[in-house]
Parts: C-alpha cells; structure tokens; sequence
C-alpha cells in the first residue's frame, strides 16, 4: 500500500497464498455481512448510473419472470424498463386516467402469467401480462398483442366510490385468480376475478377489529399464499398518508379475506408500503419478512412466523439505510443481471417530485474489513484492480482476490494485521489493520 514493506513475516496459520487458493472451493465461505445500496436509474443525471426522465416518483416494482424489471411512475403516469445494471429499454407503458389514455398516477403493479384478466381495445383482445392501480382509481392491464405502449383501462371506480388506490396484489383464492386492490379513501380492499369482476366475500372479510381508527390498507404483497397488508395513517382528506414513528401496521389474511394474525404493531413501523420476502441468500435476514417505510426510508427485518423486529438494513458504517420516499421492494428474478439475492428499490424523493431505481446487495465482510479494502481498491488502482468476487473468508484470512494482478489483500483474524500477496508469491505483513483504518476514513 504506502510504501509497500517485503516483511514475509509468517504466521503460525495456515499461509494466505495456500488459503487463498482455496477461496473457489467447498471450504470457502461468506464473512460477516452488511447491505449496499447502488443507484441505477435517477430523473436526474449525476444522482445514478443512468437517467430517465420518465422516472418520477418511482412505485411499485414487478419483475417479468424472464425479463426486466418493469417500474409504474406515478409522477409520469409511465411504466420503464430496466435491467439489473439499469440499461433504460426504448418501450416507456402509459396509463390511462378516467378519462384519458394517458397520465394516470400508477402506484401497484403485478405480473400475471396466467389467460385470464383479458383486456380489449379496437377489436384485438390478450392477456394482461402487466396490471396497474392507480390513485384515480382505475385499473389498468397491459397486453403487448392489444397496444404495445398503452395499458387499457378495465376498471374505473373514480366516480363511483372515489376508490384510491395505493397497493395491488395477485393472489388465488375459492373464486380462482385474484386480483387485490388497496382503496386507501375507503378503507378497504376491492377484490376482483379473472375477468375484473368484482368478488364478494364474506362478511368481514380483510377486518380487523383491533386496528386504531384512521388506518388504512396501503401496500399489499402475497407472500407464501397469503394476502399481506400494511396499513398507514390517513390524513384528513384520506387520500394520502401520515407519517410518523411507529404510524403503522402489517396484518397477514388469507386469499379469501380471513384474519390470520397481526405481524407486526407500530414499532420501527413509519407509513410501510413496501413488503418482500427475503431470499435465502440475503445474509443475516435470510427468509425475514422485510418492511419498507415510506415515512422515514428505513427497511425493516421481521420473523415471519413471530413477526419479532431483528434489525434494518444496515450499510458499512452499521448505519440504517434511509431511501428518501422509498416505495416498492422486490427481489431479482436471476434473468437480465437481477439476482435473486439482491433487493430491487423504488423512490419518490424530494416530495415524490423526483424518481430513483436501484438495488440492495448483501455485502460480504465486516463493516470496517469492507471499508479498509474498498479504500484500498480506489486509492491503489493499478495494485488493486476490481475484485473478480465478493470478500471472503477462508481458514483465519477475511480477503479479496483481483485477477488483473493475480494479487490478494486481507486481513488474518490471527494478528489483525493487513496482508498483500503480490502475483510472485511474495507474502507481506502491511501492519495492524489500527494503521490503516484511520487513513482510510474507516471506523
């Protein structure tokens, strides 16, 4: 590093050039971890990897099982498309208001793989592969063979109860297919069939007699075949969301409407929206039911079974990740770089005037092992090119391999000194990671 020192100091540990050679095999395996927000897609150049003018407000988030990631932008009243590196595909969706083909405010969107939930317009008829709520209360589906760049209206509830709808999910329930839609004005959650018929439950149905008064369903995501809710505040107008710490609740329902328990009271809560299930390679919140709070952009981390708070995503500063006006949450579909480990984002920031895409990923390493060599790599570019992998940790060496040089950098957990093996073998102890860390602005 500064003035690199030939020491060859050998510990009494297995060596880091024989560790390492390890590092692609059985025996290796992930570190600690953290989490690491990455912006792919802004309105504004300079805020993410790419721009997208269309990007304003940035809601929910579906992923077409073998494509990309399709984004609803209430500001816009468009639907995009991205990638997993945030590639801007040419195909821009408009949603309908009541009364006009384009410049809705889509907030839910869902993908349906299924014949049913037809939509029509000048005599062609298709599936929808994409459907649409809006706070004007339409909704709205997408069939590629019917327009390739306009959703169809099917349901319009504007005039008739003033719905405003915040959330949408797909589920099956006794009457097949079903669509779930959140009326946050009203209070309640409209159901519809295959043919965007409205369903009647039975009475009762998606209540909950110990909800405080003013609450209302917001965000809805189907999880494990089951209809989960999260409920914010209503102002008083009812049409948007109060926020505020511990404004808020997550109650889970069967597909025809039954309560089947309370998951989680206040708390950590602030105006959620934003529901997934974490995947199994997501690190420490593995199969957690993750939570995303509108009111203060924090990501919550509960047991599915218990509903027990077990943390928020942190950063490498074991900070919480805060994403200003942050909406949908939903994991990659492993097609077009969208990992399945990885958490996709949303955001409305600057007062929902503004838009941002972008993604989550579980960080191998501790906090400030991760940090040290992130500075490493900026600082020495040509000792240090990109690693060709996440850091790993093998026998008592926390390291990262970089190809370009065929060089290794670590830490031993043994001495906690930093170790270089340069592309000759030659093993050197660059002193105590204490040095270090205060020169690379890492605590």
């Amino acid at each position: 590093m500064n003035a690199l020192r030939i020491n060859s100091r050998t510990l009494c540990a297995i060596p880091l050039w024989v560790a390492l050679t390890l590092v692609t095999g059985p025996s290796a395996h992930a570190a600690g971890n953290f989490y690491q927000q990455h912006n792919l897609v802004a309105d504004l150049a300079g805020v993410a990897d790419h721009a997208d003018s269309n990007l304003v407000n940035a809601w929910g988030v579906a992923f077409n099982p073998f494509g990309p990631v399709w984004v609803a932008n209430s500001g816009t009243g468009t639907s995009t498309l991205y990638d997993g590196k945030g590639t801007v595909s040419p195909l821009v969706v408009q949603i309908p208001t009541p009364t006009s083909l384009t410049g809705g405010n889509p907030t839910g969107i869902v993908y349906n793989g299924s014949s049913g939930f037809v939509v029509s317009s000048g005599g062609i008829s298709g599936a929808s592969r994409f459907i649409f709520a809006t706070e004007d209360g339409v909704i709205a589906g997408w069939a590629s063979s019917v327009d390739q760049t306009h959703a169809i209206r099917v349901i319009d509830n504007s005039a008739s109860t003033g719905a405003v709808y915040k959330g949408l999910a797909l589920g099956a329930g006794g009457n097949g297919s079903l669509l779930y839609a959140a009326d946050f004005h009203n209070n309640r959650i409209d159901v519809f069939d295959g043919t965007f018929k409205p369903v009647t439950l039975s009475t009762g149905a998606f209540s909950d007699p110990s909800l405080p008064p003013g609450f209302a369903p917001f965000g809805l995501q189907t999880i494990n075949g089951n209809l989960y809710v999260s409920y914010a505040m209503q102002d008083d107008a009812k049409h948007d969301d109060v926020k505020g710490d511990g404004l808020g609740y997550v109650n889970v329902f069967g597909p025809n409407g039954e309560l089947v328990k309370r998951v989680v009271s206040a708390g950590k809560l602030n105006a959620p929206w934003g529901m997934a299930l974490a995947s199994a390679g997501f690190g420490k919140f593995a199969n957690r039911l993750l939570v995303g709070n509108f009111g203060d952009g924090k990501i919550n981390a509960y047991d599915l079974a218990s509903g027990e708070f077990v943390g928020q995503l942190s950063g490498a500063n074991d900070s919480p990740i805060q994403i200003d006006g942050l909406w949908g949450l939903a994991f990659g579909n492993g097609f077009a770089n969208q990992p399945v480990n990885t958490l996709f984002f949303a955001a409305g920031p600057g007062g929902e005037q503004q838009g941002l895409y972008g993604r989550i990923d579980m960080v191998a390493g501790e906090p400030s092992t991760e940090c040290l060599l992130d500075w490493a790599e900026k600082t020495y570019p040509s000792l240090f090119p990109k690693a060709d992998g996440p850091t790993v940790t093998v026998s008592v060496y926390t390291a990262r391999h970089y190809t370009g040089t065929n060089s290794y950098l670590g830490i031993s957990s043994v001495d906690n000194h930093v170790y270089y093996k340069s592309k000759d073998g030659q093993l050197q102890d660059e002193g105590p990671v204490s040095f270090w860390l205060p020169q690379a602005g890492c605590q």
